[in-house]
């Protein structure tokens, strides 16, 4: 279940209150009148079915609530109560097939953010796939797709494009755009200097086969493992099971293409750069592309789903 907390103007109270009555999947509804400050108001409160939480947020904002007060959602861990446990069964649906669309929009609209956090992570990532690459280490290269922060603006665009919020596809695209050269040109730097001092020896990538040639060789198979991972991104976002983007985060070789670039430029070989490139752009369309279709399926199926849902209870 969720935790909602609206702060609402004192004019809005008793409407807000009669909508969150109505409705099926809430329990433990308290008001608490005259006790919010900044915006002056009432603070109502109640438990809610994840699976009815898009529905009460948008007919509160429907009341303008949102601007005039304020709505936050909290998850809750544990719930051990009747009415609770009533307002789950009477809920439709399952709470792990239900997508919150205001909190998944706050959500990746927060990660798709181009910041100082966000370039140092994709930087720190490109260095540790340069390392990777050139020692011919796949476990370097793991550890440099985990620490990757690129599927948020990913999935922000993948947002964006199903609700048309074409700001999300703004500042997730820029996010991208300027993040991964400024990592590539980082990376390069970093790459240079090393072997200047005889850290890393970049000729090793030119002798023979090594253990992480994948990164560059661009085939069908990077598509498929590419929609795969944005399919299950997407289903893991929009479930609240965030433990299976792990998985996702080390299917993809995003950052460590965005390394092998820098590494390749370093060494003068543009052929492997290109080839690194087009692997990094195929992986970041496949995962927008599967994370954007499957977004649409599960608006849809939502859709689908409201139409039979009962309104009220009692």
């Amino acid at each position: 279940m969720l935790h909602l907390r609206v702060v609402c103007p004192p004019e809005k109270t008793d409407d807000a209150l009669a909508l969150l009555r109505r409705r099926t999947g809430v329990a433990h509804l308290i008001v608490h009148r005259g006790v919010a400050v900044a915006p002056a108001g009432d603070l109502i409160e109640a438990d809610v079915a994840r699976e009815a939480a898009d529905e009460v947020i948008d007919l509160l904002c429907e009341q303008d609530i949102d601007h005039a007060g304020g709505i936050t959602l909290e998850a809750i861990d544990t719930a051990l109560s009747d009415a609770a446990d009533e307002a789950e069964e009477d809920a439709p649906g399952e709470g792990a097939d239900a997508v919150v669309w205001q909190e998944l929009v706050s959500r990746t609209g927060e990660e798709s953010r181009l910041n100082a956090t966000f370039l140092a992570f994709l930087t720190i990532a490109c260095l540790l796939a340069s390392v990777g690459v050139i020692t011919d280490s796949p476990v370097t290269i793991v550890g440099a797709m985990v620490v990757g922060p690129e599927f948020g603006p990913l999935a922000a665009m993948a947002v964006g494009l199903v609700l048309r919020r074409w700001d999300l596809l703004r500042r997730a695209g820029a996010a991208l755009a300027i993040g991964f050269p400024a990592a590539v040109v980082v990376t390069a730097v970093v790459t240079l200097a090393s072997e200047a001092v005889g850290l890393l020896d970049v000729r090793a990538i030119r002798s023979g086969a090594h253990q992480v040639d994948f990164v560059y060789e661009v085939g069908w198979y990077s598509l498929i493992v590419a929609l795969l991972a944005g399919a299950a991104g997407m289903l893991a976002m929009t479930s609240a099971k965030s433990a299976a983007l792990v998985g996702v985060f080390i299917s993809v070789t995003t950052v460590p293409a965005a390394g092998y670039v820098a590494v390749a430029a370093v060494l003068g070989d543009w052929q492997r750069a290109l080839e690194s490139l087009g692997q990094l752009v195929v992986n970041l369309a496949g995962i927008v592309i599967a994370a954007a279709a499957v977004l649409a399926l599960r608006r849809r199926g939502q859709r689908v789903r409201a139409g039979d849902r009962p309104l009220a209870r009692g």
